[in-house]
């Protein structure tokens, strides 16, 4: 079974399906790509923090090695190990980064594969959504403003039958 998890961005659209499409899925567990093609993998994830961090990471753990006189067998097997674990712990990365971006996670979904998870998640999403957000609708929030008065103003509309006045 593959888990993920969903994401929303920090400002979604108001267009239900706009924020549908903007939403992201992780994919929990092991990445191969990550553990294989670390950097380019973090380059196309768009994870500069954690590029700047492996690029760092790696110069010492290779300087260390060589100050320590191991052997470059040695060298490749411990390289082999850190790029292993990071494709472990590639997807946690990748949620930290959404995380500190602002982004929100809004649910996690289990199935066989990326499209039943995505299937599962929206029909269970979707139906509680509404299709255009009320915060969108009014700069009030959804909330419809409160006047203080119902006098007409000046330049306006005004009604055919007169409001009495509040004061």
């Amino acid at each position: 079974m593959t888990v993920y998890t969903a994401h929303e961005p920090p400002t979604p659209p108001a267009d239900l399906f706009d924020r549908a499409e903007s939403l992201v899925f992780v994919k929990e567990g092991f990445t191969w790509a990550a553990a294989l093609f670390t950097p380019f993998w973090l380059l196309a994830n768009r994870l500069w923090i954690a590029f700047a961090a492996y690029v760092a990471g790696m110069a010492a753990l290779q300087l260390l090695l060589y100050l320590a006189g191991a052997s470059p067998v040695w060298t490749s097997w411990v390289l082999i190990g850190v790029h292993f674990l990071f494709g472990l712990e590639a997807s946690t990365i990748r949620r930290w980064t959404l995380d500190r971006n602002g982004w929100t996670a809004i649910g996690s979904v289990v199935g066989r594969n990326w499209a039943e998870c995505e299937r599962r998640f929206f029909e269970s999403w979707l139906p509680d959504q509404p299709y255009i957000k009320a915060d969108a609708l009014s700069p009030h929030g959804g909330a419809l403003p409160l006047s203080t008065s119902m006098e007409p103003r000046p330049g306006r509309w005004r009604p055919s039958f007169p409001f009495p006045s509040r004061t």
